[in-house]
């Protein structure tokens, strides 16, 4: 247990920024069933931006609370209006096109976003230390030392996931969503506004991957332009894991996915740690090809 439970508390950690961005994954796919490879270039995007708020405003060394705070709804902000705006220019023109017409749309904007990052000069290929410390009070359980910051992060993840939950399953604008993902057309029929619910989405999906970016940012303290990447991949693993088109199914793959990596890492080594958790990926999907929480979905009209 004094081995293990390190690494589970690491997992969680980890959890929580995958299944913050598998959320904004699997609302996406629920909606327009599309694997938005760009999603995780979004996150990577908002750790840029708060990354340069942080500095432009001086917030830097040990976090002031208030002004961190400001900073991270702004970077949820600007994440939701960069999915808005990829979704407004690229995907919608594109709707009525073929599935795989849209995929390779999707990896044309991760390699844009990329490769803009890349080569805008204040941000570039270096890894940026991130600006901002945060403190390490707080206390010892079994024989971990928990930071109140890391509890902190997990609350967040936890909080927001709750929030979208309750949006799509118990709101009028979460019925509306229900709608466009089961018939598009049945539901402009009603009087669904299909284009306005669809920015919606993108917004909600874009602003959990602006939360994530802060606290990845914060947590780890650096960033780089590659990261969108790595926590894309394990974000759409971990919606598939959980149940794609699932909220709460994204959120429970991504502590899932994340406690069987740090596991992994602390068992059998990091080089093994993909490896372990992608093979109980594939265990659970044979025994639950739709994931844990999975469900049947409308087609695509």
């Amino acid at each position: 247990m004094d081995v293990i439970a390190p690494e589970i508390v690491a997992g969680l950690f980890l959890g929580a920024f995958f299944g913050l961005v598998a959320v904004g994954y699997s609302m996406v796919y629920g909606v327009l069933r599309l694997i938005n490879f760009a999603h995780g270039d979004f996150y990577m995007v908002s750790a840029y931006v708060s990354y340069t708020l942080l500095l432009t405003f001086g917030v830097a060394g040990t976090a002031n609370w208030g002004n961190f705070l400001i900073v991270g709804l702004a970077t949820m902000v600007v994440g939701g209006l960069l999915a808005v705006a990829v979704e407004r220019v690229v995907y919608r023109p594109m709707r009525s096109a073929a599935t795989l017409s849209l995929m390779i749309a999707a990896l044309g904007v991760s390699l844009v976003l990329e490769n803009g990052v890349l080569n805008i000069p204040i941000w570039g290929s270096a890894y940026r230390a991130y600006p901002v410390t945060p403190p390490n009070a707080g206390f010892e359980l079994l024989g971990v030392h928990l930071a109140w910051v890391q509890l902190l992060i997990i609350g967040v993840s936890l909080v927001l996931t709750g929030l979208v939950y309750w949006i799509v399953n118990r709101t009028l604008l979460g019925t509306a969503m229900r709608a466009v993902s089961q018939d598009r057309a049945a539901a402009a029929l009603m009087g669904i506004e299909i284009d306005r619910i669809i920015s919606i989405v993108f917004f909600i999906g874009g602003a959990l991957a602006g939360a994530a970016a802060v606290m990845a940012s914060l947590y780890y303290g650096q960033i780089s332009y590659l990261m969108g990447f790595y926590v894309g991949l394990q974000a759409f693993t971990a919606a598939v894991l959980g149940g794609i088109g699932n909220v709460l199914g994204a959120a429970v793959g991504g502590f899932l996915l994340g406690i069987l990596e740090a596991v992994g890492t602390g068992l059998l080594g990091p080089q093994w740690a993909l490896l372990f958790a992608f093979s109980v990926l594939v265990l659970t999907l044979w025994v639950r090809p739709t994931g844990l929480l999975g469900e049947r979905v409308g087609q695509r009209v």
